[in-house]
């Protein structure tokens, strides 16, 4: 008996009349309970031959009780009749129960129908005795297709509205973004973002976003800190088609360089430690409007292929995602430092330096438009005292002077925080200057002791010589750095004046 229990596999044939009768007898006593059962109900004897088969099991199997009885039920139910594949019967938990003698209950299960398709069931397998000895098992089982099924389309849905909470998720996250930058436009709306100036080379500078607004193209904007780079780019993006669309400005020198690839393309939940939730990238955000990389300078170079890639393909992976995402940005770029120089230096990429110098545009420094600074003051003067809830303050012309004698090297910046820190101390009506730090000019050199005094004449001489030599090594240029007005030192508005008086702008070059 022992070793037709424990080895099932050989598929034992030889038939014991007391086992089979046992099960005959149970049968016969509760046929009419086995034929009333929606469950599926039939035994098997210790060699896991079938002793009897209710009319459920053969309705849910399609095997005719006759087809099941005195065969080996395991060859017939759990193994395919398509593939072949089975598993072997010391695996099958209702034969386990003929060596432990314990109850069986099995959820997730699949019995194989007549037809060769399986019925996912659950079922519980009782061992039976006769006199302590073990004789078989009692097996019933039901149908759970439609619990399955049920189960797959809660799934199913359950994804489905989990791929919906997570898309509305990243559409509030997205809505709250460009909520907080136009919040932030709206708090600096004190701060106009029209450039304020008439000078020659703001002139230039509204010709050149005039000409580049209504483009696609990429904008790469130089210049000293201080100098309104930002202003540009928002008049750039101000001017496009795309200003109903967000300008979304990141600063790149104030992202660690490890949250860089997070920053500008996002990440999906679990991409790194600390990311508990997805979360959209800058340029996902800027979709369909402009992206303003403010010290594009700072771009660590193992992120600039990156970069790259976006600008010339639009095309990008979130940070532990294999997805590719398309996007239509449209990007300004801005830096203070020598992008050409760091190429030299392979500090920066020299295809990507290309990519965004396509258009160009400098800001210049507060020192070469000295012109445009009654303008400013009157401008940050009034948008100051409204931001403070403070009377309009005067300013007097010979403070106008004093400001256009300082050179300014934080630029526009420190003009602005300047009229800041003078608006709060001015107790008047008038702005106060006493503070102001005076204007380093080189001291004067003295004559040689018996040395004749220059004459009024000799000085206008030298005047003219000197501008001449000027305008001669910036060739004929007057404005900008390398200028002759910055080589003389001089305001440009002042050399263009002696210019129109000395007839040097009639002359030739080569004067």
């Amino acid at each position: 008996m022992n070793q037709i229990i424990t080895s099932p596999c050989h598929h034992q044939h030889t038939v014991i009349p007391a086992i089979s009768q046992v099960f005959q007898e149970f049968a016969q006593q509760n046929q009419l309970l086995l034929n009333a059962a929606g469950e599926g109900i039939y035994g098997v004897d210790a060699e896991g031959r079938a002793t009897f088969v209710n009319p459920a099991a053969e309705r849910i199997l399609g095997w005719k009780a006759d087809e099941l009885l005195g065969k080996n039920i395991h060859l017939a139910i759990h193994h395919s009749h398509t593939d072949g594949s089975d598993y072997c019967v010391q695996d099958c938990p209702i034969f386990a129960a003929f060596r432990d003698g314990t109850v069986r209950r099995v959820d997730d299960e699949v019995f194989w129908c007549c037809d060769g398709h399986a019925v996912p069931v659950e079922y519980t397998s009782t061992p039976v005795y006769d006199q302590e000895k073990l004789m078989g098992a009692v097996v019933i089982f039901r149908d759970v297709s439609e619990r399955k099924s049920a189960e797959a389309k809660l799934h199913s849905t359950m994804e489905e509205l989990r791929e919906a909470l997570e898309q509305v998720k990243q559409l509030t996250h997205k809505l709250e973004l460009e909520n907080a930058y136009l919040q932030q436009e709206i708090s600096e709306g004190f701060n106009s973002h029209h450039i304020v100036g008439n000078s020659a080379v703001v002139q230039q500078i509204d010709y050149q976003i005039k000409l580049v607004a209504p483009t696609i193209a990429t904008v790469l904007i130089t210049g000293e800190s201080g100098t309104g780079k930002e202003l540009i780019a928002r008049a750039i993006h101000r001017a496009s088609e795309r200003n109903q669309r967000p300008l979304i400005r990141v600063n790149c020198a104030a992202i660690p360089p490890e949250l860089f690839e997070s920053e500008f393309f996002g990440h999906v939940r679990g991409a790194f430690s600390g990311a508990v939730n997805a979360r959209l990238g800058r340029f996902e955000v800027a979709d369909g409007g402009t992206l303003f990389l403010d010290e594009i300078g700072e771009l660590p170079i193992a992120l600039q292929g990156k970069l790259l890639r976006v600008l010339q393909d639009g095309e990008f992976e979130r940070v532990g995602e294999s997805i590719t995402r398309k996007v239509d940005v449209r990007v300004i770029a801005a830096t203070n430092r020598n992008l050409k120089h760091l190429v030299d230096q392979g500090l920066f990429r020299e295809d990507l330096y290309f990519r965004l110098n396509v258009f160009p545009i400098r800001s210049a420094p507060l020192r070469e438009r000295l012109e445009d600074i009654p303008l400013l003051v009157a401008h940050f003067l009034k948008a100051t005292c409204q931001r403070f809830h403070k009377p309009t303050l005067k300013v007097s012309l010979g403070q106008i002077q004093r400001l256009q004698e300082y050179p300014w090297p934080g630029n526009i910046r420190e003009l602005e925080n300047r009229i800041e820190r003078q608006v709060i101390l001015s107790l008047g009506d008038k702005l106060v200057l006493d503070d102001f730090p005076l204007t380093s000019t080189p001291a004067v050199k003295q004559l040689p002791q018996g040395a004749e005094c220059l004459t009024e004449e000799s000085v206008k001489n030298l005047q003219y010589q000197a501008t001449l030599d000027a305008l001669r090594k910036a060739d004929g240029k007057i404005y900008g750095a390398g200028g002759a007005a910055n080589i003389l030192g001089i305001k440009p508005t002042t050399l263009a004046s002696r210019i129109k008086k000395w007839g040097l702008d009639k002359k030739p070059l080569s004067f």
